[in-house]
């Protein structure tokens, strides 16, 4: 059973960075959607950015310009760059992997930006 593993969450000042990493425990065959998504607390779990097999990327709007996605096809490996973190970026964070086969989703990272 494939697993994704993330790490890079962590506690960070109010315009600060942080770079999450989200990393496949084996091989996923056809991969079409990787992600991000986070939930705060009491809120729902909503998409964060996603970026497509052919490599087009999405951002929620409330990230556009701060964050960047990017994946390591080699390694089956999605990145998210977070920069000019906001206290309302605060949540835990989720990789999901779309494939033709199955959907994954890890185990959620920590979020925490201070004021």
């Amino acid at each position: 059973q494939v697993q994704l593993v993330e790490s890079g969450g962590g506690l960070v000042q109010a315009g600060g960075s942080l770079r999450l990493s989200c990393a496949a425990s084996g091989s996923i065959f056809g991969i079409k959607v990787m992600g991000w998504y986070r939930q705060a607390p009491g809120k729902q779990r909503d998409v964060v950015a996603v970026i497509i097999s052919g490599g087009s990327t999405h951002y929620a709007d409330s990230v556009k310009g701060r964050f960047t996605i990017s994946r390591d096809n080699a390694k089956d490996t999605v990145l998210l760059q977070m920069n000019s973190l906001k206290p309302e970026d605060t949540a835990v964070y989720y990789c999901n992997v779309v494939a033709y086969s199955a959907d994954y989703w890890g185990q959620g990272t920590q979020v925490t930006v201070s004021s």
